[in-house]
């Protein structure tokens, strides 16, 4: 994260701390949801040795060759997917040999990692179109091969659509006034780049914030409705249970107090159908204290030198948990789970 260098490897956040909350094993089988350069799987993978695996998870191809490229040396013991983290079931039903087969048929991981945000690749490479700092396309697309771009989301949104994005992502509290502004630009032709997106976005705003930039917080919400992001972080937290193993650990670093929120709500205690906007699929979460053991009572954050080493580290977050023990529930139906 540190290097302005896009083909340089994205310098990974809290690397010691993951290690010590996955805790992997030799012989374990464990997932990067998010594996970017392939800094936390290498970690990962050297502590796991001779025998343990790591799939790493990406729908960004070119994240996906610098990672291959850097952990060529473990050979098999790395295996590359190409897909969104949201769909880790899926995913791994492809790859049925690895570890034990679970009760639902697909392989059992003895840990995830995720990893959550956009990468230093994506942000210092303008082509992406992930800054307001730099001159690109307003594309915003981790996988850069699907999906609408942000100007095609911001031309298909109605003004009050929009402004609930900005609101709801981005906590941007001129969020009507910015969508009225970008659906003007729109249709005027005047959103031609990411430089006159945020332009556009700083005439709207009447007051500055001295220590951020006025269209950061509506860059961030453009990117994670384009990307799906915060469905993609509810749906692999709520299918954790289901693919790691009794005793298997979560490792999860967000980036942002929407992402943070959800994953504290996820891992420490059953969500309830009201709670979330995101809903977990029925039964899922219907034991008493959910299904996790959190590891930490507050979130892990980055050490003052590391955030002095690597400065977009500062904001980052890390919870972890581990999966109960395997339940058996009551045959009376809607009674709670129990051991």
């Amino acid at each position: 994260m540190a290097t302005s260098d896009p083909r340089a490897p994205h310098c990974s956040v809290l690397p010691e701390e993951v290690v010590r909350f996955l805790a992997p094993q030799p012989g374990g089988t464990y997932c990067d949801a998010t594996l970017g350069a392939g800094g936390h799987t290498e970690r990962i993978l050297e502590a796991c040795g001779p025998t343990g695996r790591v799939v790493g998870i990406d729908r960004d191809p070119e994240a996906l060759r610098i990672a291959g490229e850097r952990l060529a040396r473990f050979g098999d013991r790395f295996i590359p997917v190409r897909g969104r983290f949201g769909e880790l079931p899926a995913l791994l039903d492809q790859f049925g040999q690895l570890g034990q087969v679970g009760p639902i048929g697909i392989a059992q991981l003895d840990g995830i990692v995720a990893d959550l945000g956009v990468s230093s690749m994506q942000i210092d490479e303008p082509g992406r179109g992930f800054s307001w700092q730099g001159q690109g396309p307003i594309d915003m697309r981790m996988d850069p091969e699907h999906g609408e771009t942000a100007l095609e989301l911001i031309r298909r949104l109605d003004d009050e659509t929009l402004a609930s994005i900005l609101w709801e992502y981005g906590e941007e509290r001129y969020s009507r006034r910015i969508a009225r502004a970008l659906k003007r630009a729109a249709e005027a032709g005047e959103l031609t780049d990411t430089l006159s997106l945020a332009r556009t976005v700083a005439a709207a705003c009447p007051t500055r914030d001295a220590h951020k930039h006025p269209a950061t917080r509506t860059f961030q919400a453009l990117r994670i409705a384009v990307n799906d992001e915060l469905r993609q972080l509810h749906s692999l937290l709520a299918a954790a249970p289901s693919v790691l193993r009794p005793g298997g650990r979560i490792v999860i670093i967000s980036f942002h107090s929407l992402e943070d929120r959800l994953v504290k709500h996820q891992l420490q205690r059953a969500p309830s159908p009201s709670s979330s906007t995101f809903a977990a699929p029925p039964g899922l979460f219907e034991r008493a204290q959910g299904p996790f053991l959190p590891l930490v009572r507050k979130p892990i954050e980055p050490t003052d030198e590391e955030i002095a080493k690597n400065p977009r580290a500062r904001s980052a977050r890390l919870r972890a948990a581990e999966l109960r023990p395997v339940v058996e529930r009551s045959v009376e139906e809607g009674a709670p789970w129990r051991a």
